[in-house]
């Protein structure tokens, strides 16, 4: 069975510093997959590379069947790959709404897109009750949901979620993680890059660890939670 998405040896630049150093890895249709790490690992680079925010100096992306080299960000999302960035990076002055109708600007289907405004609601219940409000105005936790709503609203074959959880209450946090684990129920695929290794293991159906751009640890969610430099690093166990 062919993956959904297969990473091939990938290396990304920031001019002369290379901050992804050949990693490989793969995502099955249907799984949630985590890379996890440090800060300067390199994980929000893999990401804004696969969604082509960023330019590879070598390696190869495949996607559902097909090549990503050299395919715009824009074409990137409505081949299925959409991507909720670090830092949300909402649209502040526009509603919960509008930001919601953004997500799908490649859609022409109008009374679907309609139908996941409301599904948007329906996962989170708080969209629907500020929906005329300014996105900026909202709480942190809220503009996290936002942001997962606004992704999920181009139809994603492949959702990548960058840091879900940074910077939320621990109640917010579990929210989050409580609909990662909703979505991941109804077959969603997803990528999770997550600072909070526990939470992201424990929804994951394989997991990578990264050091300095590279894979340094790969296996199950489980078999990462229980092993001993894991617990050590990242689940700060003595």
């Amino acid at each position: 069975m062919t993956a959904l998405l297969e990473v091939e040896d990938l290396r990304v630049a920031y001019g002369k510093i290379e901050a992804v150093k050949g990693i490989t890895f793969s995502v099955e249709a249907g799984q949630v997959v985590t890379l996890i790490g440090t800060n300067g690992a390199g994980k929000t680079t893999t990401l804004r590379t696969l969604s082509g925010l960023l330019k590879p100096l070598s390696g190869k992306i495949m996607f559902d069947g097909e090549p990503l080299d050299g395919v715009g960000a824009h074409k990137i999302v409505a081949k299925g790959l959409a991507h909720s960035p670090e830092g949300r990076r909402l649209f502040p002055r526009l509603t919960v709404t509008e930001n919601l109708q953004l997500g799908a600007f490649l859609r022409r289907d109008t009374e679907a897109v309609e139908k996941d405004i409301q599904r948007a609601y329906e996962l989170f219940p708080i969209l629907g009750e500020r929906r005329k409000q300014a996105a900026g105005t909202l709480s942190g936790g809220e503009q996290q949901m936002l942001a997962m709503g606004r992704a999920l609203m181009s139809r994603p074959k492949l959702l990548m979620l960058d840091e879900p959880s940074m910077g939320l209450s621990p109640i917010m946090m579990q929210k989050i993680m409580e609909t990662i684990s909703e979505l991941k129920a109804e077959g969603t695929t997803i990528l999770l890059v997550e600072q909070n290794a526990q939470a992201a293991l424990s929804l994951a159906d394989h997991g990578h660890v990264m050091e300095v751009g590279e894979i340094v640890l790969s296996g199950t969610g489980q078999d990462l939670m229980h092993d001993e430099s894991v617990r050590k690093a990242y689940l700060g166990e003595d």
